[in-house]
């Protein structure tokens, strides 16, 4: 077994989106290789209703999924197929916009006013840039949950894991999407397809990833034990951690322990010409899109 060596551990940004919704963004709208196949990833979380209720109103999509995983309040959602629905504490929806979709997704607070979700786009390849759109909308219920000896929980959104299968299937990127919990002082490894890139966003607690490129972890944090320095990485909340090749990573929490979505997938290894919410392989391609969008052919059947 290889650990996979911590390439990258960085905060996400503040930034603006929809209709003035104020969320993280831990990457996006910049280098398409860096993470392929996924292209961006925002965490949405507000503790005030003017934060966010303006929301995403009307806006398309086209050769890409979307991945919306909501751990407080709810999302109204709505799209050009005539499909409706709200979006819970626990639930999760996978859009495949494919050939083109026109939606919007509202966010509502709990009974605090507080909003908390995450976004992240996954590219489609040429083959399925013009597949036809679905939805799958899966109850927090629905989203099994394993739990460890030593108390480490996981959520298996997508694909498999400790004997568990994820409820969301058939995804072009043959992704990985795993919420992860691990108990205060606990050190633990999984296991990840070398085929796969791969990623951490640790949103509660904290805790070290370890780096076999490293003595001990990433340069980030150095605690002097007599002779011996411990090169340790403390990454908190709101922290993106991009992962080498290998087929495993290991996490040491910390004093409160740390939570983290862990998510993978195949790359494709494509070209990417992007405006916005559309990306397709060529910029021919993208100014047929824009055509299609302002005469009103956006919407079509796949073919």
């Amino acid at each position: 077994m290889s650990i996979r060596p911590v390439t990258e551990t960085r905060k996400a940004v503040p930034t603006m989106e929809g209709a003035g919704v104020k969320l993280h963004r831990a990457f996006g709208f910049q280098d398409p290789t860096e993470l392929d196949p996924f292209l961006l990833f925002d965490d949405f979380r507000n503790e005030y209703p003017q934060d966010y209720q303006a929301g995403f109103p009307w806006h398309p999509h086209r050769g890409i999924e979307t991945i919306t995983y909501v751990l407080d309040g709810s999302v109204s959602h709505a799209d050009s197929l005539g499909n409706t629905g709200d979006l819970n504490a626990g639930d999760v929806q996978w859009m495949t916009a494919g050939s083109g979709i026109l939606h919007q997704e509202m966010p509502h607070g709990n009974s605090k006013g507080q909003m908390h979700g995450f976004q992240l786009w996954a590219n489609l390849p040429a083959s399925l840039k013009m597949t036809a759109p679905r939805y799958q909308d899966v109850e927090s219920k629905d989203i099994p949950t394993v739990v460890d000896d030593d108390g480490t929980s996981v959520r298996v959104i997508i694909g498999e894991f400790w004997g568990k299968t994820g409820p969301v299937d058939g995804i072009a990127a043959d992704p990985q999407y795993l919420d992860v919990s691990v108990p205060a002082g606990v050190k633990k490894t999984f296991n990840i397809d070398t085929y796969r890139r791969a990623f951490a966003y640790v949103f509660a607690g904290s805790g070290s990833f370890v780096d076999a490129s490293k003595p001990t972890g990433v340069l980030l944090e150095k605690e002097v034990m007599g002779e011996e320095v411990n090169i340790r990485d403390m990454s908190g909340n709101r922290t993106l951690i991009r992962f080498g090749t290998g087929d495993e990573i290991t996490v040491q929490a910390g004093d409160e322990g740390i939570r983290f979505l862990l998510i993978s997938g195949a790359p494709i290894e494509e070209p990417v010409a992007w405006h916005g919410p559309i990306v397709m392989n060529t910029q021919d391609e993208l100014r047929q899109a824009i055509s299609d969008l302002n005469n009103g052919t956006f919407i079509t059947p796949a073919h």
